[in-house]
């Protein structure tokens, strides 16, 4: 798949863009502490469209697919970070604006898969096509970051970079500065991955404070956990990128053993990643979720 300039309507007054979906294999929790994650896109994707609306401002028709109740739990988010990517774009200034967004396309919207990201991804992208803003790919990422802040708070970016770039990327922030840095892994071979809907939608604005309550419990330990979650984020590195996916399995299980002792996993999710290990999957593990990977290239 491409990602560069993808989504170009051919019909004039309709604008198009897709933003895909992601998963996040190690370090998905931890990205804000310095820590590594790798994550990659997966081939499901929002679908965006704007044309000419009948009223003034702005209206939104959403037709994605959804774990039951989810849009409906993020709809006052979703309002909030369209209005910001508008705002961002300078378009919400234009005299006599009048706007329809419509979203589709087959990625499940719900927890942990990149939602928010693959939905700000394919607004960005259709209004960049519908208003010829001309933006480069950094530009529509960094738009995208934007409208995460009205689902997260906070983003790292990590889920709008593999939305909007695609592939497998190594992901690390630097703390200090808040500076992303992103290196595109080359596998020998495509990867088949199974992602498992818990049904649990949860709220990614409030995982600061909840880890903070976690480490608060005792410092020394969450700091070590830290650690070891850094050393298997390069040991899964290398095992990506010469093609050991048993050595992966093993290491993504060990990750949740620790997600687990750090109570940042699920018991539905516990329940489901022993249910694929005894269907003979080499490894499973929760992807951001927490009690209180084929390359799009």
């Amino acid at each position: 798949m491409t990602h560069s300039g993808e989504g170009r309507s051919a019909v004039a007054g309709v604008g198009t863009g897709r933003g895909y979906g992601k998963t996040i294999l190690i370090g998905d929790m931890f990205v804000y502490l310095g820590i590594p994650a790798i994550v990659s896109a997966i081939p499901q994707y929002t679908a965006a469209v704007v044309r000419e609306g009948r009223e003034h401002g702005w209206t939104v028709i959403d037709n994605r697919p959804e774990v039951p109740g989810y849009k409906e739990a993020k709809r006052d988010q979703q309002i909030r970070s369209i209005s910001d990517i508008l705002s961002w774009l300078r378009l919400s200034d234009r005299p006599g604006l009048k706007l329809e967004i419509e979203l589709g396309g087959d990625l499940v919207a719900g927890s942990g898969i990149g939602a928010s990201a693959a939905s700000c991804v394919a607004l960005v992208r259709a209004l960049d096509d519908e208003f010829a803003l001309g933006l480069s790919e950094d530009e529509i990422n960094h738009a995208a970051w934007r409208g995460e802040f009205a689902y997260h708070n906070k983003p790292s970016g990590i889920d709008n970079t593999a939305s909007c770039f695609g592939g497998i990327l190594v992901f690390r922030q630097d703390p200090s500065t808040e500076t992303n840095h992103v290196e595109r892994l080359r596998l020998p071979e495509p990867v088949e991955a199974v992602l498992v809907n818990s049904g649990v939608t949860v709220d990614t604005a409030s995982k600061r404070a909840h880890l903070a309550a976690v480490e608060g419990k005792d410092p020394q330990r969450f700091a070590s956990f830290l650690k070891l979650i850094a050393a298997q984020a390069a040991e899964m590195k290398e095992a990506l990128v010469r093609g050991d996916l048993r050595q992966v399995g093993e290491l993504m299980n060990e990750n949740h053993r620790l997600l687990i002792e750090m109570d940042l996993s699920h018991p539905e999710i516990v329940h489901m990643a022993r249910a694929a290990a005894e269907d003979g999957a080499w490894g499973a593990k929760v992807c951001l979720l927490y009690t209180s990977p084929s390359p799009r290239d």
